[in-house]
């Protein structure tokens, strides 16, 4: 091998051999624990086993449906956000404070945010108290055990990722296409509908499949926030790992979980795939 060739090869071998270490690896113990029994016996008995029992099913739904149900709110809600912070504000102190505020809560632990959350959603929190104090409701509503709770909490630690994605998207716009738009008598909406976002929906699909990908795969924030009412699909897994302690049966429906998570991600991407004539 030629000295000129020698560090790239270097530079290349180490981000693979990482790949190799902390990914590969682990994902092929799991799947070969999944395709054989505790006697180390190949076997499907497993996936039978999830795919024949109805509820299974049923926390998938559940599971892919507060996950869907998250990135979209993360959409609705990041977009406009981002949208503030890259085309409104033009302090840029303003901007940078803004961006800080919702970056900080991503060094805080999953568990700290979700007990935060537990305090505020409680019948006696400030969600409830704010409530009835603006008289939308009467009496104290019910946060904690439900969808609606756990929804709360996801959209507020995954809202980041929507944000920065589109932000960066929105930020690479050349803003000569949107004068050459009105020049030619476009309206704002109308160039917003055909050249910014356009321009910005590859930032927004990252940033939703990655949204998407966290938010099935959660376990603290629905564990802490369910109350023991609701159960998803994660929290089977942790079950099988760290209480029934049978590895193979987690490890399969751990693949279940990431093949159809991928193959929903999938779908998603070539339907959002612009059309041709």
């Amino acid at each position: 091998m030629s000295g000129a060739l020698r560090p790239v090869v270097l530079l290349c071998a180490l981000p693979a051999a990482f790949f190799v270490a902390f990914f590969l690896a682990p994902m092929a113990v799991v799947l070969i624990a999944s395709l054989t029994t505790s006697g180390g016996q190949p076997t499907f008995a497993h996936y039978v086993r999830i795919l024949a029992d109805a509820y299974h099913w049923d926390v998938l739904w559940v599971t892919f449906r507060i996950g869907a149900l998250t990135t979209l709110v993360c959409v609705l809600i990041g977009y406009p956000l981002a949208w503030y912070l890259v085309r409104v504000v033009q302090w840029r102190p303003w901007r940078r404070f803004c961006v800080i505020l919702l970056v900080v809560p991503l060094f805080t632990s999953n568990i700290v945010r979700s007990f935060g959350w537990m305090v505020l959603l409680g019948r006696n929190g400030l969600v409830n108290d704010g409530l009835i104090g603006l008289g939308l409701i009467e009496r104290p509503m019910r946060f904690l055990g439900t969808e609606l709770g756990i929804l709360i909490g996801l959209v507020y630690i995954l809202l980041p990722f929507i944000v920065l994605a589109v932000g960066n998207a929105l930020a690479k716009v050349d803003p000569a296409l949107e004068h050459a738009s009105a020049d030619l008598g476009a309206t704002p909406a109308g160039t917003f509908r055909t050249i910014i976002f356009p321009l910005s929906l590859p930032g927004l699909m990252a940033g939703a499949v990655m949204v998407f990908m966290l938010a099935v795969s959660a376990y603290v924030t629905p564990a802490l926030l369910s109350g023991g009412r609701i159960t998803v699909f994660s929290m089977l897994i942790f079950q099988q790992y760290s209480s029934v302690f049978d590895f193979n049966y987690g490890g399969a429906l751990s693949i279940t979980m990431l093949v159809l998570a991928l193959a929903l991600v999938a779908i998603a991407g070539r339907l959002s795939e612009p059309r041709r004539a």
